[in-house]
């Protein structure tokens, strides 16, 4: 239940204060038309509410009110965005499809499976530098690029191109909500992204970024590239998952908690957990050139997808671990960012500018005025050299 504590003076100013900004008949006749336009001034000055409705109610009434009416559907905007705990935390969302390629049910066959994915999205990303981090071909599985379009999806944000050049579904959907619905008639969840799907039999096998890396990785799909890299080997299995858990509560999901934290006390404690993951991580990479050790693994796949989006998004819209905070503070990280991206295949998984600026085309309730600032450049970063 959501607690209020507004006054009952303040509900007849919030009550005003809408009346005025819709410019109601009602009011008008209490109040002079407003001109969108001073006539000495040519200055657009909005509804103008301020000077006209402090006229009968103290200011300090009027811009307490409107500051609670806008948080108020600012946070009601932000848990429709990003489900929250009852510490008013973000909590990602499980998921329930969990098959495996090599199962009796899917065997490990090439040319049957499909991944669906979307570039901006950190999760995605995964998936595709699995695939190419694994040296896998499109004759072994199939990759359609998502669009992110929330305005043109029926649920949740991402959209086929449709166009006779477009990266089109080959089952024929519109957007994956449709796709989802093929799959699984139905369905009540969120319509994620990544999706792993098998086409021969029309079902999902899993949505889970983690359990797809770890299928592709083990899957061999009728042939297995010599250069192709051992992902999770097994004597190092127990270090990376040990790994992967910090790198995911303190990073990759960190910095989602920073950005849809409703309250300052949920944002301080994320922002303290990124600040801590950062300063984990740089700490073990001044020591050994991987997460892990002497070789790129799993861990090292999913810590790459925050740490690339994390000046121009993450830090800068989402505050993560405070807006100044730059990968270059972090030297042995950049170091490591810089060694990751040289390794074939990486830097092709990636449009760096669409991935970071969706985070400001989309996320209306972070960014309301849609600017997008400008670019972040690889050069920015510290990846490539001027």
């Amino acid at each position: 239940m959501i607690k209020r504590s507004i006054l009952l003076s303040e509900v007849v100013v919030l009550t005003i204060t809408l009346v005025l900004t819709i410019r109601c008949q009602v009011i008008e006749c209490l109040l002079p038309p407003i001109p969108m336009f001073s006539k000495s001034s040519n200055i657009d000055k909005g509804f103008n509410i301020l000077e006209s409705a402090t006229k009968i109610l103290p200011q300090g009434q009027v811009v307490k009110a409107a500051k609670e009416s806008w948080k108020f559907i600012w946070q009601r905007m932000m848990t429709e965005l990003a489900p929250q705990d009852q510490k008013v935390s973000y909590k990602r969302p499980s998921y329930s499809f969990n098959s495996r390629i090599g199962s009796k049910e899917f065997p490990d066959e090439a040319g049957r499976y499909h991944v669906y994915v979307g570039n901006p999205c950190p999760w995605c990303h995964r998936i595709r530098l699995a695939v190419a981090l694994r040296k896998l071909q499109p004759d072994q599985i199939g990759i359609t690029c998502l669009i992110d379009d929330p305005v043109k999806a029926s649920r949740g944000g991402w959209v086929f191109d449709t166009s006779s050049s477009g990266d089109n579904d080959p089952l024929g959907s519109n957007d994956l909500r449709e796709l989802y619905e093929k799959l699984s008639p139905n369905y009540n969840g969120r319509c994620t992204a990544p999706l792993l799907v098998d086409l021969k039999t029309k079902k999902i096998i899993s949505n889970e970024s983690s359990d797809i890396v770890r299928i592709l990785n083990n899957a061999e799909l009728d042939s297995k590239h010599p250069d192709a890299i051992d992902l999770y080997p097994e004597n190092l299995a127990y270090i990376i998952d040990e790994t992967n858990q910090w790198v995911y509560e303190l990073l990759n999901n960190g910095v989602y908690r920073c950005g849809f934290s409703t309250k300052q006390s949920a944002y301080d404690e994320a922002s303290a957990d990124v600040r801590k993951g950062l300063k984990k991580a740089d700490n073990i990479l001044k020591e050994q050139p991987y997460l892990c050790g002497d070789k790129f693994t799993e861990s090292d796949l999913r810590l790459i997808p925050t740490i690339i989006r994390f000046d121009g998004a993450y830090a800068a819209l989402f505050r993560a671990g405070g807006a100044h905070l730059r990968v270059k503070d972090y030297p042995h990280i950049l170091a490591w960012l810089q060694r990751c991206w040289d390794i074939e295949g990486v830097s092709s998984t990636i449009d760096v500018n669409d991935a970071v600026s969706s985070y400001y085309r989309q996320l209306f309730p972070l960014n309301p005025g849609g600017i997008i600032p400008t670019p972040i450049t690889l050069q920015d970063i510290g990846l490539i050299e001027i």
